[in-house]
């Protein structure tokens, strides 16, 4: 095959850059909402299943229960509804695997910049394939790429850290095998990564948690009484329905409970932790200066993180650190830590589209901070392009599920209009409108990171997600015309010109 056909032949309906949970996803959606369009997923890594399987540190697992995590088109039938990352990966290529969806993943194909001509009404995207670059073109580009970046950890300055003499591990590049039994590691951190880390390297070592300031953890179990008795007695689609919806009612409730009582919710979690901790720990380590849901609420599936505390193989220590030297860490209260190992749970390096630069019409990249976004899914003045996004607060696939609804029935709109492209656009008399970060956790990870984040306004269709209930019947129902600006599709838009391949042919030529 020539370069000028291989070209010709990489113009799809929509490309999909991603094959993780959001990407397999939207490709469900748009195989089912929109069966005739053609797709492609571009996939950076070389197997699905994105963050389930890029992490690898010891007690990596979904936070969130299965029966709202999971995917709505096919329901989880293990027992266990809070399950590790290696179980949670093989659901996610299970479901690709079910539904075909396996076979439209391109692998080590890492998306480098995407480029809207108005002329053609069409995105080019420049990928990078192990070192060889490629062009792809598509008249509907979906991001699934997550909302962190897979190549670079946040820097979390530790003073002295580059003195220490054993080895210094971040969890998001876990080394393969490591072997950590009988040490003695202190993890840096406070959040998720942090209670699963102890909750499993407490059964082999002895383990320290700094932190600088406590999160709320609450116990979880990790199956459901309910949907295993509804499972005996009812059709597995029909008990899987009930029992999702018990689950995604539970959270909605909760959610409005700790923002409408956020001093009742503080204490009712303080209550569960009297069950399981003394309540002068729970005084010293466990209590948050901000509300619940400020940051994301840390799980301990069947109180296992509490049990590493109560067999003393764990401990949680809330103080500063203002010194690490070859073999110590000196913390502000006078107390000296001698661990084998350090380990820093300090978070993550904020990225949208996998660091990939985006213009319009070949002007320079936009910056996506300064963007607002239409209906928590497309870039203010990007055309046709979505990006997939999760809530903070809830299990991250119902935000993206809500993301793809809303685009197929945007791209079903279109095609029965003729429409070629969809920009989001603010109107004149909201230009004023006040912006926040969309991801509004007080986590500080989110706050450095908040200049890599799109933001979200006071007023419609630019507000922040409220709760999937609500989100659902907006992307169902709502007005879809208010905010977007359409343009019919030209004549000459229909395919790419036998001119402007040879052009792009010439600049693959030349960089090769």
């Amino acid at each position: 095959m020539n370069v000028l056909q291989d070209l010709s032949e990489r113009l799809y309906d929509v490309i999909i850059v991603g094959a993780g949970i959001s990407g397999i996803n939207a490709a469900y959606r748009l195989q089912t909402d929109l069966p005739s369009a053609s797709y492609t997923i571009l996939e950076a890594r070389g197997q699905m299943g994105g963050t389930y399987n890029f992490f690898r540190y010891p007690g990596f697992g979904a936070d969130s229960d299965l029966y709202s995590f999971g995917f709505a088109w096919r329901p989880w039938q293990g027992q266990k509804t809070i399950i590790n990352g290696k179980s949670a990966c093989r659901y996610i290529c299970e479901s690709a695997a079910a539904y075909g969806i396996d076979s439209k993943v391109q692998f080590y194909h890492k998306l480098v910049s995407a480029n809207w001509s108005s002329y053609r009404q069409a995105w080019t995207l420049l990928v990078n394939k192990n070192g060889q670059r490629l062009f792809f073109h598509a008249r509907f580009v979906i991001l699934g790429t997550g909302y962190y970046d897979y190549d670079v950890a946040l820097d979390s300055p530790i003073p002295g850290i580059q003195n220490f003499r054993g080895p210094v591990i971040h969890p998001q590049f876990w080394p393969k095998d490591f072997d950590y039994k009988g040490q003695y590691i202190t993890i840096v951190g406070s959040g998720s990564t942090s209670i699963s880390l102890v909750s499993t390297l407490t059964k082999t070592a002895r383990v320290d948690m700094v932190q600088r300031s406590p999160s709320f953890v609450v116990a979880q179990p990790s199956t459901d009484p309910f949907g295993v008795l509804a499972r005996q007695i009812l059709p597995f689609h029909l008990a899987h329905r009930i029992t999702r919806f018990k689950f995604l009612l539970k959270s909605f409730f909760f959610l409005k409970f700790c923002r409408l009582c956020p001093l009742k919710a503080r204490g009712s979690i303080h209550n569960a932790l009297l069950r399981e901790l003394p309540r002068e720990t729970i005084e010293k380590n466990f209590q948050p200066s901000y509300e619940p849901l400020e940051q994301r609420l840390c799980i301990a599936p069947d109180g296992d993180f509490f049990e590493a505390l109560r067999t003393q193989r764990g401990r949680v220590i809330t103080d500063t650190i203002i010194a690490v030297t070859e073999r110590e860490i000196e913390l502000a209260s006078g107390q000296t830590l001698q661990p084998d190992i350090i380990v820093t749970a300090t978070g993550l390096k904020l990225l949208i589209g996998g660091g990939a630069k985006i213009s319009v019409d070949n002007t320079p990249p936009i910056t996506i901070s300064e963007k607002f976004l239409w209906r928590n899914t497309m870039l203010q003045d990007v055309p046709n392009m979505a990006i997939m996004t999760g809530y903070p607060d809830a299990p991250w696939t119902l935000g993206a599920d809500v993301n793809a609804l809303l685009v197929c029935r945007l791209l079903k709109t279109m095609r029965y209009q003729k429409f070629a492209a969809a920009v989001p656009c603010i109107n004149p008399a909201d230009s004023g409108m006040n912006g926040a970060p969309s991801l509004h956790l007080k986590s500080t990870y989110v706050i450095k990171g908040a200049d890599a984040l799109p933001k979200t306004g006071d007023k419609a269709p630019w507000l922040p997600r409220s709760h999937y209930f609500l989100d659902l019947c907006d992307a169902k129902f709502a007005n879809i015309s208010k905010g977007l600006r359409f343009e019919k599709a030209k004549s000459k838009a229909q395919k790419i010109k036998h001119n402007e391949v040879e052009e792009a042919v010439s600049i693959l030529s030349s960089m090769t």
